[in-house]
């Protein structure tokens, strides 16, 4: 795939995500809703109070957990508009999915985003920007846009969708070093952008609704 003769407008990204992310919270919100009052609804209609009748109940409040810990501890969108608003875009002609790992607060994904004819590409964790779980479709077929530093973290963009993953490196603590005799141009830049620290770290299910 050729790059793109220009880099996608970084409004544009982070509106048509944060779009996503209303309509994935507010579905999410009336499934829930629905699950939880089928009983109450189901009764006044003259349903038999039975216990199937109340069983809604069970997976709308799961749907309402998992919705509000994923929103109340998801900052990737804040994060890459940082990200966004202080590194340029850069074209990766190679997006490689190395695998995916189902976690509390969304799916991890690891990635390697390279430059064909270059070597050094470190694997990336990487989360969608907008709370939803799925791989953005396509992401394989080509190349992506990247801003950051790989060894700090970044923002993905998928070319044509607007899909936006926020990233850092898999392996954290192997590149501690690094980090850490960095210019301080560069780790000033890292800390303005918000990704001088290790940003998501996956809580228990016990702090993760007490935090």
């Amino acid at each position: 795939m050729t790059e793109p003769a220009q880099a996608p407008e970084v409004d544009r990204v982070l509106k048509r995500n944060k779009g996503v992310m209303t309509r994935h919270v507010i579905t999410r919100l009336l499934l829930g809703a629905v699950l939880v009052a089928a009983p109450s609804v189901l009764g006044s209609l003259g349903a038999p109070n039975h216990v199937l009748t109340v069983l809604p109940i069970v997976p709308g409040i799961y749907v309402l957990l998992f919705l509000l810990l994923r929103v109340r501890h998801g900052r990737r969108l804040a994060l890459c508009e940082r990200v966004l608003r202080n590194y340029p875009l850069e074209y990766r002609t190679r997006v490689e999915k190395r695998g995916s790992e189902w976690r509390l607060l969304g799916t991890v994904y690891t990635v390697k985003l390279s430059t064909r004819g270059q070597s050094g590409a470190r694997e990336m964790r990487a989360v969608n920007a907008s709370v939803v779980r799925r791989w953005p479709a396509g992401a394989e077929n080509g190349g992506a846009w990247f801003a950051g530093d790989p060894a700090f973290g970044g923002v993905m963009v998928v070319p044509g969708t607007d899909d936006m993953l926020f990233l850092q490196p898999a392996e954290w603590e192997k590149y501690e070093s690094e980090r850490a005799a960095a210019d301080p141009a560069r780790r000033d830049l890292a800390e303005r952008a918000g990704i001088s620290g290790l940003v998501e770290k996956e809580p228990s299910t016990l702090s993760a609704i007490g935090g």
